[in-house]
Formats: structure tokens, sequence, C-alpha cells
């Protein structure tokens, strides 16, 4: 019997090695460590870190509507027709031209636009009688276009730049959601590892008391002082404490992968595993929040409502350039232009272009239509308004009933949000009064069962007690201890999702966003 039980201890002891010898790599790190490690390396935070930059993108694209535009436009042309008079030209006439353009034009917050436009020409015709030929001709022209109802305004001009903003708003508000989110699930994951560790330390503990009563058991056997039930108890509690640190073990394992995965740890070399060893333990100290102070600072500081308030501002301003689609399409616009033409001067004999006599030719150039053209020599102008009012405008109040129908659907969910904060404030709160008050009655508890365990142990030895007595009291020393240290772990849980509930879990760990 003896060689058989140890044998087991031994077994035992052997799959103890392999398992902690499977663990290759052991780091160990704090829990402000594992937070950092998280940040920096988590792939879904490094994931979701880019919407934010996608969003400032975005923002840059419609701005760019305020950038003034250019166009140029440059063209060829030849045009050759029969000719019906021999006064034009004895068989056809042909004439070829050039023209270039280039025109700057800007938006302007109201939603107005200004346009400049220098457009320039030659013509060269075979036509007969022509008093200048070729010919230039240059247009410096102004236009200015500026809606009145309609499309009127910074808001509806600004529309897509408002939105942009709002919704790269919104995604730095998930972005620091999410990483909120995350840093509480290190935390949980860090506090839940160091549980199964420190669980795993107790039930080797209580492995090791009962082994101990098991061998003292045997010598008492053997020397004809107790009967042999009390072995067979002894040995049936050691299978079972052994059975309990194989499980105790597994969780170990399986919550040390999970958080280095969280914080994204590089494998061991040969592709071990990679085990964090937690230095951090687990405090009880009181932290008490008034309810009202809080909500307030819950109210204030979740990014789920800041995202909220921010959907309810592009409701608004689409529900406004909806609104603003109802009205009629008045329009303002003012042309201001100076045209210059010139061109090499044919000089006909006695003045006369029906002679048909040449006597000379006076050069002219393109630059002397484009200066009078730049000088203003010829002022030209125009003013007008149109109103255009349309018969049907079902379209545009579907749009704006749909565009009011989102904008109180918004302002339903941003209440209803708040609503829900302030619950999980609530219940939050509690959570922390409650964990810490187990924390403290699974103390006493503990203390309690230790008291007991002595006094049980010196009666055994006195031989007023016997061994399943012992093993009992063993057997509730471990699960106090237990109890006390998942307590423990729990008020720390606790404090972690208060944080995250009032939404303050980045300022406690001392983690900044920038833009």
């Amino acid at each position: 019997m003896r060689m058989r039980i140890a044998q087991a201890v031994f077994t035992g002891l052997l799959a103890l090695a392999g398992l902690a010898g499977a663990q290759r790599k052991e780091i160990p790190l704090s829990l402000d460590d594992c937070i950092r490690q998280a940040v920096k390396n988590n792939l879904n935070l490094a994931a979701e870190g880019l919407t934010p930059e996608m969003g400032a993108e975005a923002v840059g694209l419609a701005r760019e509507i305020f950038i003034p535009g250019i166009s140029f436009a440059l063209g060829q042309s030849s045009n050759n027709s029969a000719s019906f008079s021999w006064i034009s030209a004895a068989d056809q006439i042909s004439t070829r031209s050039g023209e270039y353009q280039v025109s700057l034009s800007q938006l302007i917050p109201t939603g107005g636009r200004l346009q400049a436009t220098l457009y320039s020409y030659k013509t060269t015709t075979t036509e007969s009688f022509m008093t200048i030929n070729p010919r230039y001709g240059s247009t410096l022209a102004f236009e200015f276009s500026q809606p009145l109802l309609r499309n009127f305004g910074p808001v509806a001009t600004r529309r897509a730049i408002i939105v942009a903003k709002n919704d790269w708003g919104v995604s730095k508000s998930e972005f620091r959601r999410i990483l909120m989110d995350t840093v509480t699930e290190v935390e949980e994951a860090y506090w839940n590892l160091v549980y199964s560790i420190q669980n795993l330390e107790a039930r080797r503990d209580s492995l090791k008391y009962a082994q101990d009563l098991f061998y003292r058991n045997q010598k008492e056997l053997e020397a004809g002082l107790i009967s042999p039930v009390e072995i067979f108890n002894a040995r049936a509690e050691v299978a079972g404490r052994e059975a309990d640190i194989i499980q105790a073990e597994a969780e170990v394992r399986d919550r040390g992968r999970g958080l280095a995965s969280l914080i994204n740890l590089a494998p061991a070399e040969g592709g071990g595993d990679v085990a964090v060893v937690p230095t951090d333990s687990p405090d009880l100290d009181e932290s008490p929040l008034a309810e009202v102070e809080a909500v307030g600072l819950a109210l204030a500081n979740r990014p789920e409502l800041e995202a909220g308030r921010m959907r309810s501002r592009t409701t608004e301003v689409n529900l406004s350039v909806a609104r603003n689609g109802l009205l009629p399409n008045l329009s303002f616009n003012v042309s201001y232009w100076s045209p210059g033409v010139s061109g090499t001067r044919i000089l006909y004999q006695d003045d006369n272009p029906l002679t048909g006599v040449i006597v000379g030719k006076v050069p002219g150039g393109a630059a002397d239509a484009l200066k009078d053209a730049m000088r203003l020599r010829y002022r030209n102008w125009s003013v007008n308004v149109t109103l255009d009012i349309p018969v049907n405008s079902v379209v545009s109040r579907a749009e704006y009933a749909r565009a009011r129908l989102a904008s109180d659907q918004s302002a339903l969910r941003l209440k209803y949000e708040e609503r829900r904060i302030v619950l999980e404030v609530q219940t939050a709160l509690n959570a922390v009064e409650t964990n810490f008050k187990r924390a403290l009655a699974y103390r006493a508890s503990r203390e309690l069962e230790e008291e007991k365990l002595r006094a049980e142990e010196k009666k055994l030895a006195a031989g007023l007690s016997t061994s399943y007595l012992v093993l009992q009291h063993q057997r509730d020393l471990a699960a106090a201890r237990s109890n006390e240290l998942r307590a423990t772990v729990d008020y720390n849980l606790s404090l972690a999702r208060r944080d995250r509930a009032l939404g303050r879990t980045l300022e406690t760990k001392h983690i900044q966003v920038s833009d």
C-alpha cells in the first residue's frame, strides 16, 4: 500500500514538473506593465486606432470644397465651306481658329461662388474684304452667384464638413470606448490570473497538509494506534486534492494564455508558451464614492454619450439642410466683363475694301487684345435675379420628414443611453460595496477556520480527535482561503468596472489619447 501511494504522489509531482516545464518563458509583469503592453501591441486596438485617422482624412477631404478650383481649356478648329458668292471667295472659304480659356472659381461660406475667367481666341480666314485678318480677341470676366433661399448659409454649404467632423468625433469616442474596454479586459484577465495562481498555491498547501497527515497516520497504523479506516480517509483526501490541483493548473494555463494574447506577447523560442507572472496582489482598501458624484462623472465622461451627442448634432444639421431644401430657389447673379479685340489691319486702296486692292498692312498681335481686356477698356455688366418655384416638392418634403424622424430617433436613443449608464453606475457602485463587505467577511471566516484547524490538530495530537475531523477542517480552511481570495479579487474587479462605468478608466491609468 505504501509503495502504491508513494508511486501516485511521485507521478503527480512528475506531472507538475512537466506542466511547469511546458511554460518555457516566464515574464514577471505588473498590472501597469500589462496595460502598457496591451495599449502598445493589442492587435484589435491597433486596427481600431486606424478608424480615427480615416475620419481625420475624411474631414480634410470635405474641406477641399473651399480650395479654389482652376480649369484650363485649349482648342483648335478648321472649317471649310463652299463659296456662294464670288464677292466672298472664288472657290471656298476656309477659317481656322484657336482658343484657350483659364478659369478660377471659389466657393464662399454663404453658398455663393466667385469665378474669374480669361478667354482668348485667334481667327484666320480666306474670306475676301476682311479689314482685320487674323483677328485676336480676349475677354476678362468676373461672375458672382449667390443663392438667397435654398442652399443659402454656412450650414448648407459646410454640411459635408460638419458631418465629417462629427463622424470623426464619433470615431475618436468609439476608439476611447474600445481602449477603455481593452484596459478593463486586461485588468480582469490579470486579477483572474492572480486568483488562479494563488488558488493553486492554496490547493498545493492543502495537499501538503493532507500528505503530512497521511504519512503520520501510516506510521500510527503500523504502530497499531489507529484503525485502517483512518488511513483510507487520508488516502482518499490526498487523491481528491491532487485532482483539484490538476484542475487549478489547467485554469492557470488557460488564463495565462488569455492574458498573453490580450497584450500580444511574442511566443517563446521554439513555439513554447509564454507565462505571465503577476507581480501585483489585490488590495482591499475601501474606496467609497457618492452616487450623485458618480452619475455626474459618468454623464460627463462616457464616450458612448459623447458619440451619441455628436450623432445628434449630425441629425440636427441634416434636419436644418432638409428644411432649407423646402424653400424656393432664389438666386442672385452679377457679371462683369471686359473684351479686347486686335489683329492685323488690312489697308485697301481709297480705304474701300470693295476695290479688293490691298495697299498695306498694320500688324497687330494677341498682346494688344489681352491688354485691352486686362485694363478693362470696354466695361460691361449685368445683374439678374432668378426665382424657381418647383411645383412638385414631394421628394424634398419626404427628405425633410425622414430627417425629422432621424433627429427624434437620435434624441430618444441618447436619453435611453443616459438612463442605461445611470443604471450601470448604480450597479457598479453596489458591486464595489458588496464585494468589499464580502471580502471582510471571508477574511474573518478564514481566520476562524485557521483557529479551528489549530485547535483540532492539538486535540488529534492528544488523542481526542480523529483524522477525519482534521481533514474536514483542512477542507474548510482551503475553501475559506479560496472564498477570501475570490472576494478580494472580485472587489478589485468591481473597482475596475466602476471606473469603466464612470468613463475614467484612462484617467486612473494615466493614459492620454491625442488627436
